[in-house]
């Protein structure tokens, strides 16, 4: 018995699964930035934020 076929597809299990978990955060990431950009849509829309804030706040998550 040859264990060489077995590992093949033990490793495309693997990378299928790897797959599937990258797809799954890379749609919680483009939700998180959509929701971002609303809320700070949102503040500076209604003058509760300022440009000034805005900056404020992309200095404020760099760091």
């Amino acid at each position: 018995m040859n264990p060489i076929p077995y590992f093949a597809e033990l490793l495309t299990l693997i990378q299928q699964a790897r797959q599937r978990a990258i797809a799954h955060v890379n749609r919680e990431l483009i939700d998180l930035y959509w929701n971002v950009g609303a809320y700070i849509s949102r503040k500076v829309e209604t003058s509760e934020w300022g440009d000034a804030t805005v900056v404020q706040l992309a200095d404020y998550l760099q760091k």
